[in-house]
């Protein structure tokens, strides 16, 4: 099966970069999507009716027929695996499989507390130190650089569901006051990405005043 009889609903907020992954590989795998926008202000997320869909009452969250499915690395695979029949976003071949499943750990770990929560600490003006995170993300993004500046994607010598949920944070980084500049290989990176039939971009938020 490699097209769904009725949309994919996905609930979202447009801000989050994790929901933004999923709304990229749904657009990169032309999928019909209806988009479900839930309001994180009003606490539309700790509601009885999405925790029954996500009881960590978190976005996003996936209605694909009778699939309900959280967490958006997981959501990633699942896509791939079921409506990409190359299987060139989700590879098989065990190296492969293997290296794209380390950069969806790194996603969830320092992408995570990293640039996007620099970026959540200076969007939403939170009261916390960014130091912490300012040091994740310098050593990720070395790491990012050094692998980029040897290939074009970060797990195979094609864009994967690695590159889908290392872009959204990576790219957006400088709205939590982490500069791109000292990194031109993932800034050719995120040419790349952005290059891809079916790209779909997350809205662009203020930048820090002190950037």
């Amino acid at each position: 099966m490699n097209h769904p009889p009725q949309p994919i609903r996905l609930y979202r907020h447009a801000l989050s970069g994790h929901a933004h992954r999923v709304q990229l590989m749904l657009s990169l795998l032309n999928l019909p999507v209806e988009l479900v926008e839930v309001n994180l202000a009003k606490g539309e997320h700790k509601s009885p009716d999405f925790l029954r869909r996500n009881p960590f009452g978190e976005v996003p969250v996936i209605e694909d027929g009778d699939v309900t499915l959280a967490d958006s690395n997981a959501i990633l695979v699942y896509l791939a695996s079921r409506y990409d029949a190359s299987r060139r976003w989700s590879p098989d071949e065990p190296v492969a499989a293997a290296s794209v499943q380390q950069w969806l750990s790194v996603a969830a770990g320092q992408l995570a507390f990293g640039p996007a929560m620099a970026r959540v600490i200076h969007l939403f003006r939170r009261k916390a130190d960014t130091t912490f995170c300012n040091a994740i993300a310098a050593k990720l993004f070395g790491v990012m650089e050094a692998r980029l500046s040897e290939q074009n994607f970060l797990a195979a010598g094609h864009p994967t569901i690695a590159d889908v949920a290392l872009y959204s944070y990576t790219a957006h980084a400088p709205e939590g006051a982490l500069s791109l500049e000292p990194y031109p290989a993932i800034r050719t990176w995120l040419t790349r990405i952005e290059a891809q039939p079916g790209f779909v971009a997350m809205p662009r938020s203020p930048l820090p005043e002190a950037a």
